[in-house]
């Protein structure tokens, strides 16, 4: 199998993210609240990329931001899609009075702003981790539930689909085994969407002071920490800001490629 260069940049990046949140202990030369230095050095060789607002090395702050924010937007992710597919799948399938009560409360939920929901709920309770990953992971599986059971309905009229339900094979069969698997191409191609909302939505919310709380990190957090410096022509808070871009870019790039892949298989069989 031959690798697209677009594909092969993604899964190169990708990987070389989360092998940072992986080993962040090993790999950071500093301790992650660790003071090093003056207030927004520039880089040097004991400081590769400079230091932060109150000193600290803002390599190793980078190290240690990008394995929360890649640990709570995994969870989230998959906390996401394991609610919102199941629901979305278990709602087309049942029909009826269920996947009206059901669709219903999703549309109540997502008529909300997402980002104001958040900030309501999390503005009265402690702002945790497992407390942001409960929050981000169930208000975004309302968007898995939508694209799930739309999926879900088109496939749940098939004929295949018919013929398990007059053998006799019970819901959760005809959901995990008969609709799931022909779901999967939309499904992972938006897992990788959902996943770099998620980036985004934490870094908003550590922006605003509400997602990761020091001394943590995250990068919303670094961007909101440094922001002062680029009115003195500092670029500490472009660092983290430049990371999220790049990860976005390459999830993406790896989404797109399971998908035309996923496709192309398809096609293959269906020829």
């Amino acid at each position: 199998m031959r690798l697209p260069l677009s594909a092969l940049i993604g899964l190169v990046l990708t990987a070389g993210f989360f092998l940072m949140a992986i080993f962040a202990p090993w790999v950071a030369p500093y301790g992650m609240a660790e003071i090093v230095g003056d207030v927004w050095e520039p880089p040097s060789a004991a400081h590769l990329l400079g230091t932060d607002n109150i000193g600290r090395d803002l390599l190793s702050r980078m190290i240690y931001g990008g394995r929360t924010t890649i640990v709570i937007a995994t969870l989230a992710t998959v906390l996401s899609f394991s609610l919102g597919s199941f629901m979305g799948l278990t709602a087309a399938v049942i029909g009826g009075w269920v996947d009206q009560v059901m669709s219903r409360f999703v549309d109540l939920i997502m008529s909300i702003p997402t980002l104001i929901f958040a900030l309501v709920v999390l503005s009265v309770m402690p702002v945790t981790l497992p407390v942001l990953i409960l929050v981000m992971g169930l208000l975004d599986s309302t968007r898995v539930y939508r694209l799930s059971r739309a999926v879900a309905v088109d496939i749940n009229v098939m004929d295949f689909v018919e013929a398990a339900k007059l053998r006799g094979e019970g819901r959760m069969w005809v959901i995990f085994r008969e609709i799931l698997p022909n779901a999967l191409s939309p499904l992972v191609a938006e897992m990788g969407l959902r996943f770099i909302f998620a980036v985004l939505f934490l870094s908003t919310l550590s922006f605003l002071g509400l997602g990761v709380q020091p001394p943590a990190s995250d990068w919303g957090g670094m961007v909101k920490e440094n922001k002062d410096g680029i009115v003195f022509g500092i670029g500490a808070a472009l660092w983290p800001a430049g990371a999220i871009s790049a990860l976005a870019i390459s999830v993406n790039l790896v989404a797109d490629w399971i998908l035309n892949r996923t496709s192309d298989l398809k096609g293959g069989r269906g020829g």
